[in-house]
């Protein structure tokens, strides 16, 4: 004969509600990471470079992204339009600084089916050169591809963007452009929003030889505001581990703060 415990069912109840409280959890802070979550995004995010390798004197700079992404439906096909626009302070030379505005870089990702849980999106590339100083821009029009694979689990979220750009058109007086760039994307999530993450961006310059290859270890944490927006604050310093030229950071600070707001809900 099987008796009814009270307490035993309280228990499994409180457990199954805290099971899906932190499911749901975890799953607004993949959401909140996800480059391919289909939501109005906006993005206010700072590299400052404190130190570089191999170059002379204590040289500093620091790059202001504003970067922004718009779902569309174009053509009968899911996209996601991505723009960033740079405001940067560069090492002058001799010496001294120069701030102002880079080169806005514009990406068009056509989301593609399902394989399984991983999402893939693919999608050209055009870099205007917007820059008003040239120390803060290269001077070329740039053409390319990107890609992008993002993968959801249980613990966080896996993933990572790829992009190659190259020259066309521009100043002859400025050096090509020939750009290959990775940034695998790790992060683990853990309770009350909070979540460990890891998304440097490793750079191998074909035209120059200049690559390098910086490794980040950061937190961030996801707020759920009123009418479903989301806001996602993170800080993540970067060391370079591997190197080829002068010229690359030796250290970098990552931060920012990014708003995603549903589609449905802007009136």
């Amino acid at each position: 004969m099987q008796y009814f415990n009270p307490l035993a069912a309280a228990f499994l109840a409180i457990l199954c509600t805290s099971t899906t409280v932190l499911a749901q959890e975890h799953e607004d802070i993949n959401a909140a990471n996800n480059p391919l979550t289909p939501k109005i995004t906006i993005n206010f995010q700072d590299y400052f470079i404190p130190d570089f390798i191999d170059v002379p004197e204590d040289k500093h700079a620091n790059q202001f992204l504003l970067r922004g992404l718009i779902p569309s439906d174009a053509f009968g096909l899911p996209q996601l339009i991505r723009f960033t626009l740079p405001v940067a302070t560069s090492p002058e030379v001799p010496d001294g600084y120069v701030t102002g505005i880079g080169d806005l870089t514009l990406i068009d990702l056509f989301v593609l089916p399902k394989a399984g849980d991983i999402t893939f999106a693919a999608g050209p590339v055009l870099v205007i050169p917007t820059a008003s100083e040239d120390e803060l821009g290269s001077g070329k029009w740039q053409a390319g591809a990107a890609g992008v694979m993002v993968a959801p689990q249980s613990w966080g979220l896996l993933g990572g963007l790829v992009t190659y750009q190259a020259s066309f058109a521009g100043s002859d007086l400025r050096d090509d452009v020939n750009l290959l760039t990775l940034q695998p994307i790790v992060n683990v999530n853990l309770d009350k929003g909070f979540y460990l993450r890891s998304s440097a961006t490793w750079n191998f310059n074909m035209e120059s030889g200049a690559s390098y290859i910086p490794v980040g270890l950061g937190v961030g944490k996801v707020f759920q505001l009123d009418k479903g927006i989301t806001m996602n604050a993170f800080i993540e310093p970067q060391y370079t581990v591997w190197h080829d030229g002068p010229g690359a950071p030796r250290w970098q600070i990552f931060a920012g703060v990014n708003f995603q707001f549903p589609v449905g809900n802007l009136r």
